[in-house]
């Protein structure tokens, strides 16, 4: 959910998406509070937008302000969310606003439970011999919520359909290990399908990989790989706005900037029964909104603590504050066509960058412990870490050699102009990206500055396009508990999550090393190799890790935090 690529705003295997409070507060019509929030949110707004847009906001809030939705039904939750980047289409959902609906949309073969832990979900058995190649058995009896079966061909058009090139679906890169991938991929296309996958019947099919996995098995869980219903395919942006699931909600509205409403889907026997009686995904412009909302009973779970609120919400909420060491990172990705930023040149800045930043500072100053400062190019919750590889010094404070590396960077073609770090400033990212460029402009004596996107849509429009032509913040919150999935999203040449457009044939390589190791220690081992590469190289730019931040209103029983940082929204309860 990348993913996800899933954010924070990243995506478990999702981009960190936005965090933004509704254009109308969802207490609008209950609250004494709407005129100050309604004045916040337009003053926030105009910092970083334009009168047209504020002419949007307003009309929003003339056309929301009393929707039928702002009294839940009983048993149903209300959660904090913002407005996917695109139509809810599992192959095409990789930030974490679109990618925490999906989930709850379909079921895979596989499910993670809230410590990440893989269990049989629609599988009834999957039996390989060699990691090699596979044999997939799905469970009988199971239907979408429109009520047409799911069957093998379900997973197999689906997965087809998210890999061939022509589609342009962002998880793309999810399928390059199954045979035939390349074919679907080139431009034009060899072939529509990919030779590695076969429907034998109703219940089962096969997949061909070009080498041995350590991990295909625990990424069958990940929404990409996702079955989807035959009428996908006659319209897919339609279906991503009225979206048809096998998952333990089915689609009820989406109300778009406002909120998306999933109720109990009667169809679905898996693993995850939901134990509330429906989700409202309510969109927020920021956290201290939704927090206030949260202390009201306004909203029932809030899964990012404001900024003003990280030493306080514990006493704010008592038992009802959540913290969690969670799979969720925060880099600063640079972009080759950026100037300066290509070739030995560019590896040079981006290291003194790094060197640059005082991630103690900023995580003890601005994130009040809540962060901690990265020490590799994945996740430190995560299966395998090493904290101690080689070049990771780079992800130090270290004033002196940052300014070396700079110099020698000037040797090669004098620095001008401005360095810019963007970012979107509905996802509560405004405090610790100006510190980093605050950090970069005192160390290395050059003009950076943060500079404001509205919408996390916004940026990842750009970025996608490559077209920002600045630095720019992203994160990621795993999809599936593996540095795999980090390492393969941000930095394998054909990944279509590629935010830094790196691209060495050695480092894939070692990926597919990693991945063909007979033993999971062995595979740790030549990921290590990879990753000092990475730091070799200076990819981009790691900056911090998470310990999560959430709570639960005074209405809730029950709001477990899941291992990737999202919550573990079945198991809500009121």
């Amino acid at each position: 959910m990348g993913t996800r690529p899933r954010a924070m705003d990243t995506v478990r295997g999702h981009y960190e998406a936005t965090r933004r409070h509704p254009m109308v507060p969802p207490s609008a019509c209950r609250t004494g509070l709407l005129a100050m929030q309604y004045r916040e949110s337009i003053l926030r707004f105009t910092r970083v937008s334009t009168l047209a847009a504020i002419t949007v906001m307003v009309a929003s809030f003339g056309l929301a302000a009393c929707s039928s939705s702002d009294s839940a039904e009983s048993g149903v939750v209300t959660v904090n969310a913002g407005e996917p980047q695109n139509p809810l289409v599992p192959t095409n959902t990789n930030e974490n606003m679109g990618g925490r609906v999906v989930d709850r949309l379909f079921a895979g073969l596989k499910y993670y439970d809230a410590d990440g832990t893989a269990h049989d979900e629609m599988a009834q058995s999957i039996e390989t011999s060699d990691r090699q190649h596979y044999k997939i058995t799905i469970k009988p009896d199971w239907k979408f919520s429109d009520g047409t079966p799911v069957t093998a061909k379900s997973f197999v058009d689906a997965w087809n359909y998210g890999a061939l090139g022509t589609n342009a679906q962002l998880q793309n890169w999810i399928f390059a290990p199954i045979v035939g991938f390349d074919d679907v991929q080139a431009n034009p296309p060899k072939a529509q399908t990919m030779s590695g996958l076969k429907v034998v019947d109703d219940k089962t099919f096969t997949v061909d990989l070009t080498h041995p996995s350590i991990d295909f098995v625990l990424s069958l869980g990940f929404a990409p790989f996702y079955p989807l219903p035959d009428v996908a395919f006659k319209d897919m942006k339609a279906f991503g706005e009225n979206p048809v699931g096998n998952g333990p909600y089915k689609f009820q509205k989406w109300d778009h900037n406002v909120r998306i409403e999933l109720r109990p889907n009667p169809n679905y026997h898996g693993g995850r029964p939901p134990k509330n009686k429906g989700l409202d995904f309510v969109m927020y412009q920021t956290y201290e909104t939704a927090y206030a909302d949260l202390q009201a009973g306004n909203l029932d779970a809030l899964d990012t603590i404001p900024d003003n609120a990280l030493t306080t919400f514990k006493k704010d909420l008592g038992d009802r504050a959540i913290s969690k060491p969670t799979a969720q990172n925060q880099h600063i990705g640079i972009q080759s066509n950026v100037p300066h930023f290509a070739g030995e040149e560019g590896a040079l800045r981006r290291k003194a960058i790094s060197m640059a930043i005082d991630r103690a500072t900023i995580c003890d100053k601005i994130w009040k412990g809540t962060k901690i400062p990265a020490r590799d190019f994945t996740a430190s919750t995560l299966p395998g870490f090493q904290a101690d590889l080689p070049g990771s010094e780079a992800l130090k404070f270290d004033p002196e050699g940052a300014k070396k590396l700079w110099a020698q960077a000037d040797a090669i073609s004098p620095w001008s102009g401005k360095f810019e770090i963007a970012y979107n400033s509905d996802g509560g990212h405004q405090a610790w990206i100006e510190a980093v460029a605050n950090s970069v402009k005192n160390t290395l004596g050059i003009d950076a500055v943060a500079t404001p996107y509205p919408t996390f849509k916004t940026i990842r429009d750009l970025i996608n396009k490559k077209s920002i032509g600045k630095a720019f913040r992203y994160g990621w919150q795993g999809d599936y508990p593996a540095m795999m999935e980090f390492l393969t999203a941000f930095y394998l040449s054909s990944s279509g999550t590629n935010n830094s457009d790196y691209k060495n044939p050695q480092f894939d390589q070692l990926l597919a090393q990693a991945q063909a190791a007979p033993t999971e220690a062995e595979s740790y081992k030549v990921i290590g190799q990879a990753q000092t590469l990475l730091f070799k190289e200076m990819a981009d730019i790691p900056v911090l890790d998470y310990v999560a931040n959430a709570g639960r209103s005074d209405k809730v029983k029950k709001a477990p935090l899941a291992w990737s940082g999202l919550f573990d929204f079945e198991n809500i309860e009121k």
